[in-house]
């Protein structure tokens, strides 16, 4: 029964980190019309990041998260315009042209990375929190409760600004109704930028976090693109509150199979799980959208 309870806490722990990187996923799919196949590179290119400028200048992985955060942001606000320049085409199919983009985009990434970092699993380094923490008889690793505590703080401090800011409120405008929101005076071009750089500087950070916790090559990428699009297909395209279910469950899910099954059929027990709730949930565990 420990055993299972052990399971049950370390796969909560790392299903914030699903989440964190999930919704931005999410919401930017709801914004742009786009699902962006390089997701996973991000994660990446987030955690290579971090560990190159840790072992460069001695800072903590953990202190340079903001700094992730902006630098990402601000490469996804410049690389913006470019998917929605593609997706607005009038001479090909929009739908295709945005995967066949974010998909260049993960290819190039993948080949940058390789180049510089080769196969060698790098693991991001940090000081702060090492050990473990045990509550009632559990025990867990306090880098994955330090994990946990920033991407809580980092999606209430999203979801806060969604909600509760008139730029939120343009942006789920937006993912409802482009059309209606341009008759609306939003500059559609320019919300979708500012939700493409929050997306990247999201799915970065997260990187970095998980970085600390798992070992990362460049083509580990492909595996969290597919961990998100699980998330974000199982909770329903834009539902917000089914990526948070959807989430944890991915991270239950993994640790379960881990403990009991073995880590090499993570991937297969996952679709397999995502094709029976499909079967039972077409539009997904939640029918609402964002707004």
């Amino acid at each position: 029964m420990t055993g299972l309870v052990q399971a049950l806490v370390g796969g909560i722990l790392i299903g914030g980190l699903y989440v964190a990187i999930s919704i931005g996923f999410s919401l930017s799919f709801g914004v742009l019309d786009v699902v962006d196949l390089a997701v996973g590179m991000w994660v990446v290119i987030g955690a290579f990041a971090a560990i190159v400028v840790s072992e460069a200048t001695g800072i903590d992985a953990f202190a340079l998260l903001p700094a992730v955060f902006v630098v990402f942001g601000i490469v996804g606000w410049i690389i913006a315009p470019l998917i929605y320049r593609v997706r607005m085409s009038k001479y090909a199919l929009p739908a295709l042209m945005g995967l066949a983009f974010t998909f260049g985009l993960a290819t190039l990434i993948r080949g940058g990375l390789l180049t510089v970092f080769g196969y060698n699993p790098r693991t991001v380094p940090t000081s702060l929190f090492t050990g473990n923490v045990s509550v009632l008889g559990i025990t867990a690793p306090m880098i994955r409760v330090a994990g946990f505590g920033f991407a809580v703080i980092a999606t209430a401090l999203f979801l806060a600004f969604l909600f509760y800011t008139r730029t939120g409120l343009a942006i789920r405008a937006t993912a409802q109704s482009k059309e209606n929101a341009g008759l609306m005076g939003i500059d559609v071009r320019r919300i979708s930028s500012l939700v493409y750089a929050i997306y990247t500087g999201l799915t970065a950070m997260a990187g970095a976090l998980l970085g600390a916790i798992y070992a990362m090559t460049p083509e580990v990428g492909l595996r969290y693109t597919l961990f998100a699009f699980f998330v974000v297909v199982l909770a329903g395209l834009g539902s917000v509150v089914g990526v948070m279910v959807a989430g944890l469950f991915l991270g239950i899910l993994q640790s379960l199979v881990t403990t009991y099954v073995g880590a090499n059929y993570t991937l297969l027990v996952v679709f397999a799980v995502l094709f029976v709730a499909l079967l039972l949930f077409p539009q997904g565990i939640s029918r609402r959208g964002i707004a």
